[in-house]
């Protein structure tokens, strides 16, 4: 398969597939003529790293977890602490953002949203600097 029949295949975009093989996470065979000859074991791996991407993984765990999911000596227990360690992370950005929108949503309800020149938002935002 050529990187068209690939990224239509695969949904990913082909610059994707590109910086995919650049950092070594896919490494299709070249043909005689230089073009990347795509096997379906690359359309799988594609599969497996978008969906690792969907789920927020990084680009190192998903390099990560492509080694664990190759090697078939792996122990479960290492996939699902890297699993933890991810959860853990997204725990901690929803924290944040919660954080984030309370307080907004705090000066928001203070604002008048007039022709007043007095505005809680930017008071906060210039206390902060």
């Amino acid at each position: 398969m050529n990187i068209g029949e690939v990224a239509s295949r695969s949904g990913l975009p082909a610059k994707t597939i590109r910086y995919y093989e650049d950092i070594g996470l896919v490494t299709p065979p070249r043909d005689t003529n230089g073009y990347r000859a795509f096997r379906e074991a690359d359309l799988h791996k594609l599969a497996f790293l978008a969906r690792a991407r969907a789920l927020g993984f990084s680009i190192e765990e998903c390099r990560l977890l492509l080694g664990l999911y190759e090697d078939e000596t792996r122990a479960s227990a290492d996939v699902k602490r890297l699993a933890q360690e991810h959860l853990a992370s997204i725990d901690d950005k929803i924290a944040q953002l919660q954080s984030m929108r309370a307080t907004l949503a705090t000066l928001v309800d203070a604002c008048h949203g007039d022709d007043r020149p007095d505005c809680p938002i930017l008071q906060d935002l210039a206390e902060g600097a």
